[in-house]
């Protein structure tokens, strides 16, 4: 079970398997295939001609003509598979099906091209990559201040800091690798591998290095890249590889960040991707790889590009289709002994539950049937291939779940097999959570816009009869959203003839066929309303947990990752204040408080750093924001930020339009805006206050009203001690 693989320059691959004495290499021969045929069933293409072209290639080792369906609607057919020399040179070769000379093969299609290479060397070779054994890590940390140079004076060994000359961070470095012998190596930027080896050859330390492979130092895998998902841009750092070892780059992966390596490794034995690649992949593509796997087992290709066509329907199931889940607007305002009843993993229940896939919705052989609400499409009786790929993630995470209640029940629970089993929790989560919007995704390889329609149908059907239900025992629905529904206690009816809300739960559940769970109970909860409008906001709530001294919030600024910690933590405040006895007038006295000490000065700028993401390169804003001031100042320190990056940084002057509106948090700024971070400061009251009836404009009246005309106080605190 190889937890990584080299892809050596012969085509050949050399994988390092865990073992209790240590990493064990192996080098094996590899050749890798791809597949041609007909991009329709009622095309034809020419696999002689293909098959002659792709023989006399030098990259090719050899071809065969075999069957295989290339699709899940299609059955058996005759395709041309190509056997290739090298993993890198697939692609190519692949381009070069539509390239030929003389007269055209037919509309070809090309199958199994863009996986990625230790995923697809496992897949074609049978290789389950999960770790027999536990794998050993080093982490290596370096300052934002230090990325500006070629040379670090300065890194982070396993929480060790070192500093000196780059011979003492160097050996430092060297000094970890031999004591611990890392399968993995977590840096905070990938680009510690380059930089590392370019300081030992300038330091002419020519033994020095990360590989396990001798004269192997490292190789870089992709450059560096800016993309753009559904509105939102993200950067993608250059990847490198280490022989025998598994890059983890922290600022470059989602899941080992969201979770933890029990939670990636879980992962990794589910979809075969090895812990290098699945620590950088998305959702989408670690989703994708398990339902790779799937269609791999049933002989189904891969199309390189969708080519899924939308079936044809009326205008009116167009318009009934173009709709989203169950909204039920909340009642803005403060609500007593709420109740948070949440579906179970709605959207992969319904998929499971309903057999909606894109291989048997809108089948041929049913079509007089309607099995969906609202949109009337038929769903075949033949188990879809989505179902097997969802079902053992659904199962394994409700065990995993139980497994947790479980350790957190006993009277000592183990703190390492907790955060191991909270971890596997937190990735299955995030597969399930994407897997219904990844059907409607474009460019998915399997997914099916027909599926995501009937998906939020049965959703809406499904929590309308919860809602229906409720009512009808006693409970009214103060708010709803596509799989949750809070409830209170109607007022009109009697406390004798309300149905027991567990029990309501578990009959809808039945009714429904999808778990209906008690996630929460509140001794209130407060929907806010939507900032310039009355209407309440959908995601913005906070709550008092029953019994517990802590708050749920949702969607307000402490919960918002670019709101500075200085006023997420008064917010939190302010909470409690209103946790305490709901008079405005003790949080006014709260914000007051905060105000005068970011005048006095006393508040340490480090409390004061927000993180924004960058959108776009410094020269394409239109207006000169706080994030172009930030860029500015990274520029010149020789700081690359990237569209789709981060920026931190502490607003100094905000009227001013140059650089100088901003510090960047590695700076160390010792000043700031106390009015920027005052009007932050009433943004987040607000927040708290809007469900009793104020806004903005009148916390600032009652501010100026109360307002001390001694402002010696502002001064007082110049020299004091900051917080």
């Amino acid at each position: 079970m190889p937890f990584t693989v080299d892809f050596l320059d012969d085509g050949r691959v050399r994988t390092w398997e865990s073992t209790p004495d240590g990493a064990a290499e192996i080098v094996r021969s590899y050749t890798p295939r791809f597949f041609l045929a007909s991009r329709s069933p009622d095309d034809e293409v020419d696999l002689t001609r293909l098959r002659a072209f792709y023989e006399g290639h030098p990259n090719v080792v050899g071809t065969e003509t075999t069957t295989r369906r290339p699709g899940f609607r299609r059955d058996e057919e005759r395709v041309l598979a190509v056997d290739v020399d090298h993993v890198d040179r697939i692609t190519t070769l692949a381009r070069q099906a539509r390239q030929l000379p003389g007269s055209p093969v037919g509309d070809v299609a090309c199958f199994n091209v863009d996986f990625s290479p230790e995923f697809r060397y496992c897949l074609e070779t049978d290789t389950d990559p999960t770790p027999a054994t536990d794998l050993t890590t080093l982490r290596l940390a370096v300052p934002v201040a230090e990325t500006t140079d070629d040379t670090y004076s300065e890194l982070t060994v396993d929480g060790e800091r070192v500093s000196g000359p780059p011979a003492d961070v160097l050996t430092a470095v060297a000094a970890a690798v031999d004591a611990q012998d890392p399968d993995v190596i977590v840096c905070s930027t990938a680009e510690i591998v380059p930089t590392l080896s370019r300081m030992a050859a300038a330091a002419g330390m020519d033994d020095f290095t990360l590989s396990r492979r001798p004269g192997v130092d490292y190789q870089q895998l992709a450059g560096e890249s800016t993309y753009a998902s559904y509105g939102r841009v993200g950067h993608s750092p250059a990847r490198y590889n280490v022989p025998g070892r598994a890059i983890v780059d922290e600022s470059n992966t989602f899941f080992y960040g969201e979770t933890n390596l029990a939670g990636v490794l879980d992962l990794v034995s589910r979809s075969w991707k090895p812990l290098q690649e699945l620590a950088w992949a998305s959702i989408g593509n670690v989703l994708t790889a398990i339902q790779i796997r799937e269609a791999h087992d049933r002989g189904v290709l891969v199309p390189w590009n969708s080519w899924r066509h939308e079936f044809f329907k009326p205008m009116g199931t167009l318009h009934d289709a173009d709709r989203g889940g169950f909204i039920f607007a909340p009642a803005v305002g403060v609500h007593e002994r709420v109740h948070e009843l949440d579906f179970s993993s709605l959207y992969p229940n319904i998929i499971c539950t309903r057999n909606v896939s894109p291989d048997v919705i809108r089948c041929g052989c049913h079509r007089d049937r309607e099995d969906v609400p609202e949109l009337g499409y038929a769903i075949c009786d033949d188990r879809g291939y989505l179902v097997d790929v969802l079902q053992p993630l659904i199962d394994a995470r409700d065990e995993i779940k139980a497994a947790i209640d479980r350790e957190t029940e006993g009277s000592e629970p183990d703190p390492d097999r907790l955060e191991a089993l909270e971890g596997r929790s937190a990735a299955l989560k995030w597969i399930l959570v994407a897997c219904f919007g990844y059907q409607g995704f474009s460019n998915a390889k399997f997914g099916r816009i027909e599926c995501h329609e009937a998906i939020n149908a049965f959703a809406r059907e499904i929590l309308l009869t919860a809602k229906e239900r409720l009512e009808a025992g006693g409970w009214r629905v103060v708010h709803g959203i596509v799989d949750s529904v809070w409830v209170t206690p109607a007022p009109d009816i009697d406390s004798a003839a309300r149905a027991d809300l567990d029990t309501l739960a578990a009959e809808i559940s039945d009714a429904v066929e999808v778990r209906l769970e008690h996630e929460a109970e509140y001794e209130w909860v407060a929907f806010v309303p939507q900032r310039d409008s009355d209407a309440g906001a959908l995601t913005k709530y906070f709550g008092k947990v029953a019994g517990e001294d802590e708050f749920k919030i949702r969607g307000v600024e402490a919960r918002q990752r670019s709101t500075a910690p200085f006023v997420a933590a008064t917010q939190r405040t302010f909470l409690e204040r209103f946790a305490a006895n709901r008079d405005p007038t003790a949080i006014l006295e709260a914000l007051r408080t905060a105000i005068d000490r970011l005048h006095a000065g006393v508040v340490d700028p480090e409390r004061l750093v927000e993180r924004n993401r960058v959108s776009k390169p410094r020269a394409a804003y239109s207006q000169y924001t706080k994030n172009v001031a930030a860029l500015e100042r990274a520029e010149d320190d020789g700081l690359a930020v990237q569209p789709g990056q981060t920026v931190e940084y502490v607003v100094v002057d905000d009227a001013k339009t140059s650089r100088d509106r901003v510090a960047l948090a590695h700076e160390n700024p010792e000043s700031y805006d106390p009015a920027y971070y005052e009007t932050q400061l009433v943004r987040a009251a607000e927040s708290v206050l809007a469900p009793l009836g104020w806004d903005r404009t009148e916390i600032r009246e009652a501010l100026d009203e109360t307002r001390p005309t001694d402002l010696t106080v502002f001064g007082a605190g110049q020299t004091g001690k900051r917080e």
